[in-house]
Protein backbone atom coordinates (compact mmCIF):
# COMPACT_ATOMS: atom_id res chain seq x y z
CA UNK A 1 0.00 0.00 0.00
CA UNK A 2 2.84 2.43 0.71
CA UNK A 3 4.85 1.50 -2.50
CA UNK A 4 1.31 1.99 -4.44
CA UNK A 5 0.20 5.36 -2.87
CA UNK A 6 4.18 6.81 -4.05
CA UNK A 7 2.45 5.60 -7.42
CA UNK A 8 -0.40 7.02 -7.57
CA UNK A 9 1.19 10.22 -6.05
CA UNK A 10 3.40 10.15 -9.63
CA UNK A 11 0.28 9.58 -11.58
CA UNK A 12 -1.33 12.65 -10.01
CA UNK A 13 1.85 14.41 -9.93
CA UNK A 14 1.46 14.62 -13.82
CA UNK A 15 -0.79 17.07 -13.45
CA UNK A 16 0.22 20.88 -13.20
CA UNK A 17 -2.31 21.47 -10.43
CA UNK A 18 -1.44 19.04 -8.74
CA UNK A 19 -0.12 20.23 -4.72
CA UNK A 20 3.27 18.13 -4.65
CA UNK A 21 5.88 16.93 -7.44
CA UNK A 22 8.88 14.42 -6.52
CA UNK A 23 12.48 15.56 -6.75
CA UNK A 24 14.44 13.10 -7.53
CA UNK A 25 17.56 14.57 -7.26
CA UNK A 26 16.86 15.27 -3.72
CA UNK A 27 15.88 11.51 -3.44
CA UNK A 28 19.50 10.83 -5.03
CA UNK A 29 21.02 13.49 -2.36
CA UNK A 30 19.22 11.59 0.83
CA UNK A 31 21.03 8.34 -0.19
CA UNK A 32 23.93 8.97 -1.91
CA UNK A 33 24.83 10.70 1.48
CA UNK A 34 23.90 7.62 3.87
CA UNK A 35 26.03 5.56 1.44
CA UNK A 36 29.26 7.44 2.21
CA UNK A 37 28.54 6.62 6.06
CA UNK A 38 30.21 3.80 8.07
CA UNK A 39 28.48 0.82 9.29
CA UNK A 40 29.10 0.65 13.26
CA UNK A 41 27.94 -2.87 14.23
CA UNK A 42 28.33 -6.15 12.42
CA UNK A 43 30.73 -7.75 10.24
CA UNK A 44 30.46 -5.27 8.34
CA UNK A 45 31.65 -2.67 10.74
CA UNK A 46 34.66 -5.06 11.76
CA UNK A 47 36.02 -4.54 8.23
CA UNK A 48 35.18 -1.07 7.90
CA UNK A 49 32.61 -0.86 5.39
CA UNK A 50 30.62 1.24 4.17
CA UNK A 51 26.48 0.95 3.91
CA UNK A 52 24.89 -0.23 0.62
CA UNK A 53 21.39 0.88 0.95
CA UNK A 54 19.11 -1.58 0.29
CA UNK A 55 16.34 -1.57 -2.10
CA UNK A 56 12.82 -0.95 0.38
CA UNK A 57 15.78 1.53 2.70
CA UNK A 58 15.92 3.22 -0.46
CA UNK A 59 12.17 3.22 -1.09
CA UNK A 60 11.45 4.82 2.52
CA UNK A 61 14.58 7.37 1.83
CA UNK A 62 13.79 8.65 -1.28
CA UNK A 63 9.68 8.96 -0.95
CA UNK A 64 10.50 10.73 2.63
CA UNK A 65 12.90 12.82 1.58
CA UNK A 66 12.12 13.12 -2.58
CA UNK A 67 8.40 14.59 -2.14
CA UNK A 68 7.95 17.93 -2.10
CA UNK A 69 5.21 21.12 -1.74
CA UNK A 70 4.97 22.51 -5.44
CA UNK A 71 4.55 26.01 -4.49
CA UNK A 72 7.33 27.01 -2.09
CA UNK A 73 9.53 23.28 -2.67
CA UNK A 74 9.48 22.41 0.89
CA UNK A 75 9.03 18.91 1.83
CA UNK A 76 5.88 17.01 1.92
CA UNK A 77 6.30 14.90 4.78
CA UNK A 78 6.58 15.90 8.18
CA UNK A 79 6.06 12.88 9.93
CA UNK A 80 7.12 8.93 9.33
CA UNK A 81 5.82 5.80 10.82
CA UNK A 82 8.07 3.25 10.15
CA UNK A 83 7.31 -0.30 11.33
CA UNK A 84 9.69 -3.21 10.98
CA UNK A 85 10.72 -6.22 12.98
CA UNK A 86 13.54 -6.39 15.37
CA UNK A 87 17.03 -6.58 13.05
CA UNK A 88 15.96 -5.32 10.20
CA UNK A 89 18.39 -2.41 10.22
CA UNK A 90 16.46 0.06 11.52
CA UNK A 91 19.73 1.65 13.27
CA UNK A 92 20.58 2.74 9.60
CA UNK A 93 17.28 4.36 8.77
CA UNK A 94 16.92 6.47 12.17
CA UNK A 95 20.57 7.55 12.58
CA UNK A 96 20.77 7.94 8.53
CA UNK A 97 18.04 10.27 8.96
CA UNK A 98 19.20 12.18 11.77
CA UNK A 99 22.57 12.60 10.74
CA UNK A 100 21.59 13.48 6.91
CA UNK A 101 19.08 16.16 9.37
CA UNK A 102 22.56 17.53 11.63
CA UNK A 103 25.01 17.59 9.13
CA UNK A 104 23.03 18.23 5.16
CA UNK A 105 19.53 20.05 5.47
CA UNK A 106 20.47 23.24 5.12
CA UNK A 107 18.24 23.78 8.38
CA UNK A 108 20.48 26.87 10.20
CA UNK A 109 20.52 26.08 13.93
CA UNK A 110 19.42 22.65 13.32
CA UNK A 111 17.72 20.69 16.58
CA UNK A 112 18.45 16.89 16.37
CA UNK A 113 17.27 14.69 19.38
CA UNK A 114 17.01 10.92 19.69
CA UNK A 115 13.70 10.68 22.02
CA UNK A 116 12.83 7.92 24.25
CA UNK A 117 11.64 6.83 27.55
CA UNK A 118 15.10 5.46 28.80
CA UNK A 119 18.37 6.37 28.29
CA UNK A 120 19.78 3.30 27.29
CA UNK A 121 16.58 3.28 24.60
CA UNK A 122 17.72 7.40 23.39
CA UNK A 123 21.27 6.34 23.10
CA UNK A 124 20.46 3.32 21.01
CA UNK A 125 19.51 5.81 17.87
CA UNK A 126 22.28 8.48 19.10
CA UNK A 127 24.91 5.88 19.78
CA UNK A 128 25.75 4.80 15.91
CA UNK A 129 25.22 8.34 14.72
CA UNK A 130 27.81 9.29 16.87
CA UNK A 131 30.13 6.20 16.03
CA UNK A 132 29.46 7.17 12.21
CA UNK A 133 30.69 11.09 12.19
CA UNK A 134 33.62 9.98 14.58
CA UNK A 135 35.02 7.48 11.60
CA UNK A 136 33.96 9.73 8.71
CA UNK A 137 36.04 12.91 9.35
CA UNK A 138 36.34 14.07 6.36
CA UNK A 139 32.09 15.00 6.94
CA UNK A 140 32.55 16.33 10.70
CA UNK A 141 35.92 19.07 8.92
CA UNK A 142 33.46 19.68 6.07
CA UNK A 143 30.47 20.96 8.39
CA UNK A 144 32.71 22.20 11.07
CA UNK A 145 31.38 19.27 14.05
CA UNK A 146 32.69 18.89 17.25
CA UNK A 147 32.04 15.26 18.94
CA UNK A 148 30.89 15.68 22.19
CA UNK A 149 30.31 12.38 25.06
CA UNK A 150 26.80 13.71 24.97
CA UNK A 151 26.32 15.83 21.71
CA UNK A 152 26.96 16.68 18.12
CA UNK A 153 27.47 20.08 17.45
CA UNK A 154 28.25 22.68 14.68
CA UNK A 155 29.97 25.82 16.80
CA UNK A 156 29.00 28.16 13.44
CA UNK A 157 25.25 28.01 13.16
CA UNK A 158 24.51 26.14 16.63
CA UNK A 159 23.04 23.18 15.16
CA UNK A 160 22.92 20.33 17.35
CA UNK A 161 22.03 16.59 17.96
CA UNK A 162 21.29 15.11 21.62
CA UNK A 163 19.64 12.00 23.42
CA UNK A 164 16.75 13.52 25.27
CA UNK A 165 15.04 11.43 28.02
CA UNK A 166 11.06 11.94 28.60
CA UNK A 167 10.92 15.76 26.78
CA UNK A 168 13.48 18.35 25.80
CA UNK A 169 13.26 21.39 27.81
CA UNK A 170 11.34 24.49 27.62
CA UNK A 171 12.69 26.74 24.46
CA UNK A 172 13.74 23.56 22.19
CA UNK A 173 12.78 24.14 18.68
CA UNK A 174 13.29 20.65 16.64
CA UNK A 175 13.94 20.09 13.67
CA UNK A 176 14.18 16.27 13.51
CA UNK A 177 13.01 14.17 16.41
CA UNK A 178 13.37 10.41 16.00
CA UNK A 179 11.31 8.73 18.76
CA UNK A 180 12.70 4.69 18.22
CA UNK A 181 10.36 1.90 19.57
CA UNK A 182 7.55 3.77 20.41
CA UNK A 183 5.70 0.81 20.98
CA UNK A 184 7.36 0.83 24.54
CA UNK A 185 5.71 4.79 25.42
CA UNK A 186 2.75 4.32 27.75
CA UNK A 187 1.63 7.72 26.73
CA UNK A 188 2.17 10.45 23.33
CA UNK A 189 3.59 13.27 25.78
CA UNK A 190 7.19 12.98 24.26
CA UNK A 191 5.90 12.91 20.58
CA UNK A 192 3.10 15.95 21.34
CA UNK A 193 5.70 18.60 22.92
CA UNK A 194 8.19 17.70 19.86
CA UNK A 195 5.28 17.89 17.56
CA UNK A 196 4.23 21.45 19.19
CA UNK A 197 8.15 22.24 19.13
CA UNK A 198 8.24 22.48 15.83
CA UNK A 199 6.38 25.19 14.52
CA UNK A 200 8.75 27.44 14.15
CA UNK A 201 10.52 25.42 11.70
CA UNK A 202 10.09 25.57 7.94
CA UNK A 203 10.29 21.87 6.75
CA UNK A 204 10.66 19.70 10.18
CA UNK A 205 10.78 15.79 10.38
CA UNK A 206 8.89 13.56 13.06
CA UNK A 207 10.05 9.94 12.35
CA UNK A 208 8.58 7.05 14.72
CA UNK A 209 10.34 4.18 14.32
CA UNK A 210 8.99 1.02 15.86
CA UNK A 211 8.64 -2.86 15.91
CA UNK A 212 4.50 -3.71 17.36
CA UNK A 213 4.40 -3.99 20.78
CA UNK A 214 1.87 -5.15 23.55
CA UNK A 215 -0.06 -2.57 24.70
CA UNK A 216 -2.83 -1.96 22.25
CA UNK A 217 -4.12 1.12 24.44
CA UNK A 218 -0.76 2.84 24.30
CA UNK A 219 -0.05 5.94 21.55
CA UNK A 220 2.01 3.81 19.63
CA UNK A 221 -1.07 1.34 18.81
CA UNK A 222 -3.10 4.47 17.80
CA UNK A 223 -0.46 5.37 15.11
CA UNK A 224 -0.36 2.54 13.76
CA UNK A 225 -3.91 2.54 12.89
CA UNK A 226 -4.03 6.12 11.33
CA UNK A 227 -1.46 4.67 9.25
CA UNK A 228 -3.21 2.07 7.83
CA UNK A 229 -6.32 4.30 7.68
CA UNK A 230 -4.26 6.11 5.50
CA UNK A 231 -2.41 3.85 3.05
CA UNK A 232 -5.91 2.30 3.24
CA UNK A 233 -6.86 5.71 1.83
CA UNK A 234 -9.72 6.00 3.96
CA UNK A 235 -7.82 8.33 6.28
CA UNK A 236 -6.58 12.05 4.33
CA UNK A 237 -3.00 13.26 6.13
CA UNK A 238 -0.93 13.81 3.13
CA UNK A 239 1.99 15.34 5.25
CA UNK A 240 2.32 11.52 6.91
CA UNK A 241 4.84 9.12 5.40
CA UNK A 242 3.97 5.16 6.80
CA UNK A 243 4.82 2.20 5.59
CA UNK A 244 4.50 -1.01 7.39
CA UNK A 245 6.36 -4.75 7.41
CA UNK A 246 4.29 -7.51 8.43
CA UNK A 247 1.81 -10.25 7.28
CA UNK A 248 -1.40 -10.39 5.76
CA UNK A 249 -4.51 -11.36 7.90
CA UNK A 250 -4.99 -14.45 5.88
CA UNK A 251 -1.32 -15.62 6.03
CA UNK A 252 -0.15 -18.48 8.13
CA UNK A 253 2.23 -17.42 10.75
CA UNK A 254 3.70 -20.54 10.79
CA UNK A 255 4.82 -20.69 7.21
CA UNK A 256 8.11 -19.81 6.15
CA UNK A 257 7.00 -17.25 3.85
CA UNK A 258 5.81 -15.49 5.87
CA UNK A 259 9.17 -14.60 7.23
CA UNK A 260 10.19 -13.04 3.86
CA UNK A 261 6.92 -10.62 3.50
CA UNK A 262 7.66 -9.45 7.29
CA UNK A 263 11.75 -9.07 7.18
CA UNK A 264 12.72 -7.42 4.19
CA UNK A 265 16.38 -7.22 5.21
CA UNK A 266 15.99 -11.38 5.77
CA UNK A 267 19.47 -12.78 4.96
CA UNK A 268 21.24 -9.39 4.96
CA UNK A 269 21.22 -7.70 8.53
CA UNK A 270 18.95 -10.92 9.96
CA UNK A 271 20.00 -14.17 9.50
CA UNK A 272 17.67 -16.73 8.12
CA UNK A 273 18.41 -19.75 9.98
CA UNK A 274 17.65 -17.74 13.10
CA UNK A 275 14.06 -16.73 11.87
CA UNK A 276 13.37 -19.95 10.95
CA UNK A 277 14.97 -21.42 14.11
CA UNK A 278 12.71 -19.01 15.97
CA UNK A 279 9.96 -20.00 14.34
CA UNK A 280 9.99 -23.69 14.50
CA UNK A 281 9.92 -22.92 18.24
CA UNK A 282 7.22 -20.84 18.65
CA UNK A 283 5.84 -23.75 17.15
CA UNK A 284 6.67 -26.14 19.63
CA UNK A 285 5.70 -24.12 22.42
CA UNK A 286 2.84 -21.89 22.68
CA UNK A 287 4.47 -19.60 25.33
CA UNK A 288 6.71 -18.32 22.24
CA UNK A 289 4.49 -17.85 20.24
CA UNK A 290 3.41 -14.08 21.01
CA UNK A 291 6.75 -13.00 21.68
CA UNK A 292 7.72 -14.22 17.50
CA UNK A 293 4.76 -12.70 16.42
CA UNK A 294 5.56 -9.61 17.63
CA UNK A 295 9.23 -8.87 17.41
CA UNK A 296 9.72 -11.21 14.13
CA UNK A 297 6.35 -10.65 12.27
CA UNK A 298 5.52 -7.42 13.78
CA UNK A 299 2.16 -8.47 15.11
CA UNK A 300 0.10 -6.42 17.55
CA UNK A 301 -0.35 -9.20 20.37
CA UNK A 302 -1.17 -7.30 23.43
CA UNK A 303 -0.79 -9.38 26.55
CA UNK A 304 2.25 -11.86 26.42
CA UNK A 305 0.76 -14.80 26.71
CA UNK A 306 -2.55 -13.22 25.78
CA UNK A 307 -6.05 -15.70 25.20
CA UNK A 308 -7.70 -13.48 22.29
CA UNK A 309 -6.70 -13.78 18.74
CA UNK A 310 -6.69 -10.11 18.62
CA UNK A 311 -6.74 -10.05 14.82
CA UNK A 312 -9.46 -12.52 14.49
CA UNK A 313 -11.22 -10.23 17.10
CA UNK A 314 -10.57 -7.13 15.58
CA UNK A 315 -12.23 -9.03 12.18
CA UNK A 316 -15.44 -9.30 13.88
CA UNK A 317 -15.88 -5.46 14.34
CA UNK A 318 -18.37 -3.57 12.71
CA UNK A 319 -18.78 0.01 13.82
CA UNK A 320 -22.18 0.64 11.43
CA UNK A 321 -24.02 -1.60 14.12
CA UNK A 322 -26.38 -0.03 16.84
CA UNK A 323 -28.05 -1.80 19.73
CA UNK A 324 -31.55 -0.12 18.10
CA UNK A 325 -30.93 -2.37 15.59
CA UNK A 326 -32.01 -5.21 17.80
CA UNK A 327 -34.99 -4.25 19.46
CA UNK A 328 -36.96 -7.26 19.65
CA UNK A 329 -34.24 -9.76 19.28
CA UNK A 330 -33.29 -11.95 22.65
CA UNK A 331 -31.07 -10.44 24.75
CA UNK A 332 -28.87 -10.98 28.26
CA UNK A 333 -27.29 -7.85 29.99
CA UNK A 334 -24.33 -8.99 32.40
CA UNK A 335 -22.93 -6.82 35.08
CA UNK A 336 -19.63 -6.74 36.28
CA UNK A 337 -19.68 -4.01 38.68
CA UNK A 338 -16.29 -2.04 40.31
CA UNK A 339 -16.70 0.82 43.18
CA UNK A 340 -13.31 2.21 43.08
CA UNK A 341 -10.19 1.31 40.66
CA UNK A 342 -11.55 -1.09 38.62
CA UNK A 343 -13.97 -0.48 35.31
CA UNK A 344 -17.81 -0.95 35.94
CA UNK A 345 -19.26 -3.01 33.03
CA UNK A 346 -22.85 -2.90 31.67
CA UNK A 347 -22.48 -5.52 28.43
CA UNK A 348 -25.22 -6.59 26.21
CA UNK A 349 -25.38 -10.01 24.57
CA UNK A 350 -27.98 -10.24 21.62
CA UNK A 351 -28.42 -13.22 19.65
CA UNK A 352 -29.80 -14.38 16.67
CA UNK A 353 -29.59 -17.74 14.44
CA UNK A 354 -28.33 -17.59 11.16
CA UNK A 355 -28.55 -20.47 8.71
CA UNK A 356 -28.90 -22.37 11.96
CA UNK A 357 -26.05 -20.92 14.06
CA UNK A 358 -26.05 -18.78 17.24
CA UNK A 359 -24.93 -15.65 16.41
CA UNK A 360 -23.64 -12.96 19.49
CA UNK A 361 -23.47 -9.43 19.20
CA UNK A 362 -21.88 -7.42 22.04
CA UNK A 363 -22.51 -3.90 23.25
CA UNK A 364 -21.04 -2.46 26.61
CA UNK A 365 -21.07 0.85 28.41
CA UNK A 366 -17.89 1.13 30.71
CA UNK A 367 -17.74 3.53 33.90
CA UNK A 368 -14.40 4.77 35.72
CA UNK A 369 -14.39 7.13 39.27
CA UNK A 370 -13.03 10.17 38.19
CA UNK A 371 -10.26 9.88 41.44
CA UNK A 372 -9.45 6.56 39.64
CA UNK A 373 -8.66 8.32 36.14
CA UNK A 374 -6.99 11.53 37.57
CA UNK A 375 -4.64 8.71 39.85
CA UNK A 376 -3.67 6.29 36.89
CA UNK A 377 -0.24 5.71 35.86
CA UNK A 378 -0.10 3.76 32.87
CA UNK A 379 -3.25 4.22 31.31
CA UNK A 380 -4.55 7.51 31.62
CA UNK A 381 -4.61 9.06 28.79
CA UNK A 382 -6.15 6.56 27.32
CA UNK A 383 -8.74 6.84 29.97
CA UNK A 384 -9.20 10.78 29.03
CA UNK A 385 -9.29 9.55 25.17
CA UNK A 386 -12.51 7.28 25.57
CA UNK A 387 -14.31 9.84 28.16
CA UNK A 388 -13.83 12.28 25.31
CA UNK A 389 -14.68 10.63 22.73
CA UNK A 390 -17.71 8.98 24.48
CA UNK A 391 -16.68 5.23 25.20
CA UNK A 392 -15.86 5.72 28.99
CA UNK A 393 -18.27 7.73 31.73
CA UNK A 394 -16.83 9.11 34.01
CA UNK A 395 -18.56 9.08 37.61
CA UNK A 396 -17.92 12.13 39.86
CA UNK A 397 -15.70 11.17 43.20
CA UNK A 398 -14.18 8.65 43.86
CA UNK A 399 -16.47 6.04 43.45
CA UNK A 400 -19.09 4.25 41.12
CA UNK A 401 -22.82 5.90 41.31
CA UNK A 402 -24.13 2.91 41.26
CA UNK A 403 -27.92 4.81 41.10
CA UNK A 404 -26.65 5.82 37.34
CA UNK A 405 -26.18 1.96 36.64
CA UNK A 406 -29.50 1.16 37.99
CA UNK A 407 -30.90 4.09 35.83
CA UNK A 408 -28.80 2.90 32.53
CA UNK A 409 -30.03 -0.26 32.93
CA UNK A 410 -34.08 0.36 33.75
CA UNK A 411 -33.44 2.65 31.01
CA UNK A 412 -32.59 -0.10 28.58
CA UNK A 413 -35.13 -2.55 30.49
CA UNK A 414 -37.99 -0.57 28.69
CA UNK A 415 -36.46 -0.44 25.67
CA UNK A 416 -34.53 -4.00 24.86
CA UNK A 417 -36.59 -6.05 27.61
CA UNK A 418 -33.88 -8.42 28.39
CA UNK A 419 -34.13 -12.23 29.44
CA UNK A 420 -32.12 -11.69 32.23
CA UNK A 421 -29.82 -9.27 33.84
CA UNK A 422 -26.90 -11.23 35.00
CA UNK A 423 -24.87 -10.22 38.05
CA UNK A 424 -22.02 -11.31 40.32
CA UNK A 425 -23.56 -11.36 43.91
CA UNK A 426 -20.24 -9.61 44.61
CA UNK A 427 -21.16 -5.95 45.45
CA UNK A 428 -24.33 -6.12 42.91
CA UNK A 429 -26.71 -7.42 45.52
CA UNK A 430 -28.37 -4.50 46.62
CA UNK A 431 -28.41 -3.16 42.95
CA UNK A 432 -29.60 -6.40 41.73
CA UNK A 433 -32.66 -6.25 44.42
CA UNK A 434 -33.93 -2.69 43.69
CA UNK A 435 -33.43 -3.83 39.88
CA UNK A 436 -36.25 -7.10 40.64
CA UNK A 437 -37.96 -4.87 42.30
CA UNK A 438 -39.15 -2.77 38.95
CA UNK A 439 -39.51 -6.30 37.63
CA UNK A 440 -35.89 -7.29 35.62
CA UNK A 441 -35.07 -11.07 35.92
CA UNK A 442 -32.02 -11.06 38.25
CA UNK A 443 -29.89 -13.82 38.18
CA UNK A 444 -26.74 -14.70 39.76
CA UNK A 445 -23.51 -15.85 37.91
CA UNK A 446 -20.82 -16.77 40.04
CA UNK A 447 -17.75 -16.41 38.91
CA UNK A 448 -16.15 -19.74 39.20
CA UNK A 449 -14.00 -21.83 37.06
CA UNK A 450 -17.19 -24.43 36.49
CA UNK A 451 -19.03 -21.43 34.92
CA UNK A 452 -16.53 -19.30 33.24
CA UNK A 453 -14.76 -22.15 31.35
CA UNK A 454 -17.48 -23.27 28.70
CA UNK A 455 -18.66 -19.94 27.71
CA UNK A 456 -15.27 -18.45 27.20
CA UNK A 457 -14.46 -21.29 25.09
CA UNK A 458 -18.17 -20.68 23.14
CA UNK A 459 -17.04 -16.64 23.15
CA UNK A 460 -13.93 -18.08 21.60
CA UNK A 461 -14.86 -20.09 19.40
CA UNK A 462 -17.82 -17.56 18.11
CA UNK A 463 -14.69 -15.23 17.01
CA UNK A 464 -12.71 -17.60 14.99
CA UNK A 465 -16.22 -18.80 12.93
CA UNK A 466 -17.22 -15.12 12.70
CA UNK A 467 -20.04 -15.50 14.81
CA UNK A 468 -19.22 -13.00 17.25
CA UNK A 469 -19.96 -9.47 16.10
CA UNK A 470 -19.32 -6.20 18.40
CA UNK A 471 -19.59 -2.52 17.78
CA UNK A 472 -15.60 -1.79 17.87
CA UNK A 473 -15.79 -0.29 20.96
CA UNK A 474 -12.00 0.49 21.95
CA UNK A 475 -12.40 -0.33 25.75
CA UNK A 476 -13.33 -3.90 25.19
CA UNK A 477 -11.25 -3.94 22.85
CA UNK A 478 -8.60 -3.08 25.01
CA UNK A 479 -10.11 -5.44 27.50
CA UNK A 480 -9.83 -8.16 25.36
CA UNK A 481 -6.29 -8.36 24.53
CA UNK A 482 -5.74 -8.10 28.47
CA UNK A 483 -7.44 -11.48 28.99
CA UNK A 484 -4.90 -13.90 29.44
CA UNK A 485 -6.75 -17.84 29.85
CA UNK A 486 -5.52 -19.84 32.56
CA UNK A 487 -5.63 -23.58 32.31
CA UNK A 488 -6.75 -25.74 34.90
CA UNK A 489 -5.60 -29.50 34.86
CA UNK A 490 -9.70 -30.75 33.17
CA UNK A 491 -8.62 -28.07 30.38
CA UNK A 492 -11.12 -25.47 32.25
CA UNK A 493 -10.00 -22.07 31.24
CA UNK A 494 -10.44 -18.85 33.12
CA UNK A 495 -10.18 -15.13 32.37
CA UNK A 496 -7.28 -13.76 34.36
CA UNK A 497 -5.02 -10.36 34.01
CA UNK A 498 -1.13 -10.12 33.94
CA UNK A 499 -1.00 -6.74 36.21
CA UNK A 500 -3.66 -4.88 38.20
CA UNK A 501 -4.03 -2.16 35.25
CA UNK A 502 -4.60 -4.13 33.03
CA UNK A 503 -8.74 -4.31 33.20
CA UNK A 504 -10.83 -7.18 31.81
CA UNK A 505 -13.94 -6.22 33.51
CA UNK A 506 -15.30 -5.78 30.23
CA UNK A 507 -15.04 -9.35 28.89
CA UNK A 508 -15.86 -10.61 31.95
CA UNK A 509 -19.65 -9.60 31.55
CA UNK A 510 -19.10 -10.93 28.35
CA UNK A 511 -18.73 -14.34 29.28
CA UNK A 512 -21.35 -14.19 31.41
CA UNK A 513 -23.90 -12.78 29.12
CA UNK A 514 -23.04 -15.93 26.73
CA UNK A 515 -23.26 -18.24 29.23
CA UNK A 516 -26.89 -17.09 30.31
CA UNK A 517 -27.74 -17.19 26.47
CA UNK A 518 -25.94 -20.65 26.18
CA UNK A 519 -28.27 -21.92 29.03
CA UNK A 520 -31.63 -20.51 26.88
CA UNK A 521 -29.82 -22.55 22.97
CA UNK A 522 -31.56 -26.22 22.76
CA UNK A 523 -28.47 -27.69 21.51
CA UNK A 524 -26.49 -27.00 24.49
CA UNK A 525 -25.82 -30.38 27.20
CA UNK A 526 -27.49 -31.24 30.21
CA UNK A 527 -24.65 -31.78 32.03
CA UNK A 528 -23.43 -28.38 31.74
CA UNK A 529 -26.61 -27.15 32.46
CA UNK A 530 -26.16 -29.21 35.39
CA UNK A 531 -22.70 -27.42 36.21
CA UNK A 532 -23.93 -24.49 36.26
CA UNK A 533 -26.86 -24.85 38.39
CA UNK A 534 -24.81 -26.73 41.02
CA UNK A 535 -22.34 -24.28 40.81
Amino acid sequence: MACKRHLDDLEAAKKKTSKYFFDAGAADDVCAFIELLPHTKGKWAKTKELIVLQPWQKFIFCVLFGWKIRKNERRRFRKAYIAVPRKNGKSILAAGIALYMFAADGEFGAEVYSGATTEKQAWEVFRPAKQMIERTPELADAIGAEVWAKMLLTPADGSKFEPVIGKPGDGSSPSCAIVDEYHEHDTSELVDTMETGMGARDQPLLVEITTAGYNIAGPCYDQEQDAKKVLEGALEQDELFAIIYTVDEEDAWDDPKALRKANPNMGISVDQDFLLSQQRQAVQSAAKQTRFKTKHLNIWCSAKTAWMNMIEWTKCADPTLRREQFIGDKNWKALDLASRSDICADVDCFIREIEGKTHYYLFGKYALPETAIESATKFKNSYTKWVIEGFLDQHEGAEIDFSIVRDLVLADMDVFAPQEVVFDPWRAAQLAQELMKEGAVAVEFRQTVQNMSLPMKELESAVKAGRLHHDGNPVLTWMMSNVVAKLDAKDNIYPRKEKQENKIDGVVAAIMAVGRAMLAEPDQSDDWISDILIA
